[in-house]
Formats: C-alpha cells, structure tokens, sequence
C-alpha cells in the first residue's frame, strides 16, 4: 500500500497545496486532479522521490520512502510528463537501454511484442528521431509492459496519444491492477478506467 500523511509541497515561496493524506492498495489507482499550477506534477514528484515534501510522510508497504528508498524504487515506475527518449537510438534500443538502467534483463522478444502491442511493430529498429511525436510517447509507455513493477506514476500519459492508443494504454492500466497493481495517474482528459479514488489539488 502506498499512504501519503499530512503531506505538503511549496514550490518558490508559494504553497501547493497541504495536509494532504490519501492511501492507494492493490487493484487501485488514484486520479490525480487539478488546475494548471495547481501541483499535480509537483506531487507525483514527490512520490516518486524525486522530491522532498515541505512537511508530512509518503509510506510504501508501511516503510517510510526517504527510509527504505531502494526497496521503494524497485516497485516503482514513474513516467513523467515530458518523459524523454533518446532520438539517436532505435525504439527497441531505447526500452533495452531503459531497461539496462533499471538493473533489468530483457530478451529480446519480449521487447519486440511490447512495442507491437503500442502500435510500432515494423518500426522496432527505426532510429526515434522518424518516428511521430505519438509513436514516441508509445515507446515511452511500452515500458509499462517491460519494467516489472507494482507502482505506476503516470504524468499525463494520453497526451499525445490518438484515440486508439489511448484504449490500448486504459485496456493495459486495467490489466496492471487487475493483477494487483496500483496506479496513481494525472490527466487533463477523461481516463478509459472504472472505479478508482480522486483527488483535487
């Protein structure tokens, strides 16, 4: 479980917001919500570690995050809004590469169907600098398929996405927590899954 307890973020000199608590289990995903500003971004940050909070805690598995940090990094995959891939490398290069940071082993194969399932079979080995801004995004997100982990922090994953890919990326969200995944999502369009809990920054 991922809990979040009292927790605040300042940006500058200005507040974004404060006494924040919300808990996230296994099979559930949390809507992050808000205006521009408002510190959705800011907030995925944090829980991804990538930031400190102003005051309050963020726990995974009851363990406090800044505590047991390397534990919580293997669970986690955050993609970030502006997530970028290297244009010089082909599709299939990039999710190895990824991969090989992530500390991960992949066979070939499994690469090659999760790029097919986003869309780009036949543009495994195209440098990415040929391929669409969409088709980029899609590399970006077939790491959902290749990095084995139990926390998703999704920054605005369907920008960029046609309506088709925003299916496919809904269809394997709901998979992830159908197998006892979490997810935390920001998004500024309607999201293609059912249930899930709410916040508003």
């Amino acid at each position: 479980m991922l809990t979040a307890h009292h927790l605040s973020c300042v940006r500058g000199e200005r507040p974004l917001f404060a006494g924040l608590d919300f808990e996230v289990g296994a099979g559930e995903w949390l809507h992050v919500r808000g205006a521009n500003g408002s510190g959705k971004t800011s907030l995925l940050r944090l829980l991804a570690g990538l930031a400190t909070p102003a005051a309050g805690e963020i726990r995974w598995c009851g363990k406090r995050t800044d505590e047991d940090g390397q534990a919580f990094r293997r669970d986690l995959l955050f993609l970030g809004h502006h997530g970028a891939v290297k244009e010089e490398l082909t599709a299939l290069e990039n999710l190895e590469l990824a991969a090989e940071l992530d500390g991960c082993h992949l066979e070939r194969p499994e690469v090659i169907a999760a790029l097919g399932r986003f869309g780009l079979k036949g543009r495994e080995h195209l440098p990415v600098r040929f391929l669409s801004a969409g088709q980029k995004r899609r590399v970006l997100l077939a790491r959902l398929m290749t990095r084995k982990a139990r926390l998703w922090v999704l920054d605005e994953p369907f920008t960029a996405l046609d309506t088709r890919a925003v299916d496919m990326l809904g269809a394997l969200v709901g998979e992830h927590l159908a197998g006892g995944g979490m997810a935390v999502v920001t998004s500024h369009q309607a999201v293609p899954l059912t249930g899930g809990k709410a916040i508003e920054l």
